[in-house]
């Protein structure tokens, strides 16, 4: 399977939801993180995220508009060690809490299901690097979701990567919008990750829809100097 330009997965999909990529940068010195959220109801779009040093969180714009915190209030992404968590929601939280433990990504991932907001059970999607200071870091990708129209079962897929120069791997919420709206399915999918973390920042922003689109988070992190980049985009 070749990598592709993200902007071409991306191309004429209103809403792929959330999304989660992590890979590494085409010189082989980056560790690279994306992350994204998109949001058509009122609720989903009162959302700005707030970075600091540790964690990123996403909070409401206006307290009073919230209908459901639970599914749209979270730490998108929190560090432990040398170890980056990224996911779409509160199981970061668990993650964070079993690693620190000494326990695992999956062990935590097992403790969790996909969201409650049927008919549309939207999966939850989960990933981690490990070792992000050395050039070998390796990571994970996780998806949760239903195995029925009723939400009866979960079906759950992890997938680990060794890194490679110009790779990166990437996946999100919905298959495309819809009433309800069908789940990611099928592999991570294989992009091309550039060296320049403004030039794949554009990119991406730029390929989220206009209407749907809310916050954009891209990370570099200099393998070499232990040093990392960041931008953040919030629409609102």
């Amino acid at each position: 399977m070749t990598n592709t330009n993200i902007a071409k997965v991306l191309s004429g999909n209103s809403y792929p939801g959330r999304g989660i990529m992590l890979g590494k940068s085409k010189n082989g010195r980056y560790a690279v993180t994306a992350y994204f959220i998109m949001g058509r109801s009122g609720n989903s779009r009162n959302r700005t995220i707030i970075e600091t040093k540790d964690f990123l969180k996403i909070e409401p714009i206006d307290n009073t508009k919230v209908i459901d915190p639970s599914l749209i209030i979270y730490y998108p992404l929190r560090k432990i060690n040398d170890n980056l968590i990224v996911t779409n929601g509160t199981q970061t939280d668990a993650v964070y809490s079993f690693l620190k433990d000494g326990k695992t990504f999956e062990d935590a991932l097992n403790t969790q299901t996909f969201e409650h907001d049927a008919p549309n059970f939207t999966p939850r999607i989960s990933g981690i690097i490990y070792n992000e200071s050395k050039c070998d870091f390796t990571y994970k990708l996780s998806i949760l979701k239903s195995g029925d129209e009723k939400g009866t079962v979960c079906d759950r897929f992890t997938f680990s990567y060794a890194p490679a120069n110009g790779i990166g791997h990437f996946i999100h919420t919905y298959v495309k919008d819809g009433d309800p709206l069908p789940s990611f399915t099928g592999e991570p999918i294989k992009i091309s990750v550039p060296d320049n973390i403004d030039e794949f920042t554009k990119t991406l922003w730029e390929a989220l829809n206009e209407d749907n689109k809310i916050s954009l988070y891209t990370r570099y992190f200099d393998t070499e100097k232990g040093k990392e980049q960041t931008r953040l985009i919030n629409k609102y």
